[in-house]
């Protein structure tokens, strides 16, 4: 057994390569062998694209494996390396977080050598790949249960600089929006660890709901307009249309936005994402489903916002959060 995450290949190799990243076996499992492409064409920028940090959210695993298809007609310089799926036993389970330990990926960054398989896998990857790269792309998406509009995501830098940069890069993906999420779970993320290193780190949130043929190509075509910027891939950059609109806009959200069930009941959308309301506006409708004599309990806004995510129709615990809005970001 391997004592050391590793690759099955060397990544200062020429041109295409194919092959593992070795995550080493633990009391709880064998050894991983999680698949991994690179392609390196001398200088220029150093980019890790990776997908499957959440097992139940795949439009990353689909859009890294597109990147796959056509990269290597398209890169001009530089090296990309694609990890589609990081997590394959959450992917395999449709799970947001590993089945075997219970922990989520995206939450125990850099993780260790010496512990449970879902810290084992970020302690390959913070070890052997983030190292190599410059700018990161973790391809995320909201989930199954909820909709949201295809956006690059950035959590508030202290490092002015370094925000300023990993600012333009998400936008340069030219998705419907650009959000600066200021959230207070971020122990353990991987883009903290990386931001942390100084290094340019876009999450994107590729939508809600189902995955359909329509929006995976938006999220493709964001995923090429950023090569662009990068320099990686010659050719112009286009805004894809999401709900009927080719533009985009930068949001800003705060912990106070996330709007929460008063009710253990069945959540009732009552808007859609990228809505603008007024203060009070019904966001939703809570029905509680312990007696029909109660009341079904409205959700407003908080303020004049945009509705950024909101649940699908189903059932939620109380303090479960069924909505999120935004504002235009203030410069």
């Amino acid at each position: 057994m391997s004592e050391a995450p590793h690759l099955t290949f060397d990544l200062e190799t020429p041109g295409v390569s194919r092959g593992h990243l070795v995550v080493p076996g633990g009391a709880d499992s064998g050894e991983l062998s999680l698949p991994i492409f690179s392609l390196n064409k001398g200088e220029g920028p150093r980019l890790l694209v990776t997908g499957g940090n959440h097992g139940n959210e795949l439009e990353g695993p689909l859009v890294a494996r597109r990147l796959i298809e056509w990269l290597p007609e398209a890169q001009t310089c530089g090296r990309v390396i694609v990890l589609p799926v990081l997590n394959p036993l959450a992917v395999q389970a449709w799970s947001r977080n590993t089945p075997l330990d219970g922990l989520n990926l995206n939450r125990v960054f850099p993780g260790r050598g010496d512990g449970s398989v879902t810290e084992r896998i970020a302690d390959a990857v913070s070890r052997v790949l983030l190292p190599m790269a410059d700018t990161i792309f973790d391809l995320h998406s909201f989930g199954p249960a909820w909709d949201f509009p295809p956006a690059a995501t950035t959590h508030p830098i202290a490092d002015r600089d370094l925000m300023a940069r990993t600012v333009r890069m998400a936008e340069a993906f030219k998705l419907p929006v650009t959000l600066v999420w200021e959230y207070n779970d971020t122990v353990g993320m991987f883009d903290i660890l990386a931001q942390n290193q100084g290094k340019v780190f876009v999450c994107t949130e590729f939508g809600g709901g189902t995955v359909g043929a329509d929006n995976l190509a938006i999220f493709e075509a964001g995923v090429r307009n950023a090569l662009i910027a990068l320099g990686l891939v010659e050719g112009k950059a286009e805004y894809p249309t999401f709900l009927e609109k080719k533009s985009g806009q930068i949001l800003e959200t705060r912990p106070s936005d996330e709007l929460k069930s008063p009710a253990t009941g069945i959540f009732e959308p009552r808007c859609s994402v990228l809505d603008e309301v007024k203060q009070g506006a019904l966001i939703g409708i809570l029905h509680p489903m312990d007696s029909l004599s109660a009341k079904p309990i409205g959700i407003r806004a908080p303020g004049t916002s945009i509705v950024l995510a909101i649940r699908s129709g189903r059932h939620v615990h109380v303090n479960e959060e069924v909505a999120i809005v935004a504002r235009p970001q203030k410069i």
